[in-house]
């Protein structure tokens, strides 16, 4: 069955376009959950401004992206912890610490999940992967030093 859908469904696509489902998906998810609609001439015609507007969206989403990823290239985060034993922490640093570091000294919200890191646990520094969006990602260093 072909349906025009109304909202993003991940993994099946954009609001505006006609996709190919079957028919029990349809009628028991995508249509109760008012995510897509039969196309119809005038559904058609209603959706392809929806489609238009989402598109610019995602663009607009990418550029952002894009020039946050400039941003955060190489930038160094220092997290000062308590040690023992030479070298190991008291407290780990995590994901969530990058996260709101790129919040303080950016402004700029980074899901915590969108970053890779494992709890760090011994000092020293750490090449961590950050994925923006789609495609587009940024590597900052993180330096863990012994708190004074």
């Amino acid at each position: 069955m072909k349906v025009l859908l109304i909202k993003e469904v991940p993994g099946l696509g954009t609001p505006g376009e006609v996709v190919e489902v079957r028919d029990g998906y349809a009628r028991n998810y995508l249509f109760p959950k008012k995510l897509a609609v039969p196309p119809a001439p005038h559904e058609l015609s209603r959706y392809a401004k929806l489609k238009a507007r989402y598109e610019a969206e995602i663009s607009d989403r990418r550029a952002k992206a894009q020039a946050l990823a400039q941003k955060l290239q190489d930038v160094e985060f220092v997290f000062t912890r308590r040690v023992h034993d030479q070298k190991k922490l008291y407290a780990a640093v995590r994901a969530h610490d990058l996260a709101q570091a790129i919040a303080e000294r950016f402004g700029e919200e980074i899901p915590v999940d969108h970053i890779k890191l494992e709890p760090i646990h011994e000092v020293g520094v750490y090449p961590v992967e950050i994925q923006l969006y789609e495609g587009i990602k940024a590597t900052v260093r993180v330096r863990v030093e012994p708190a004074a």
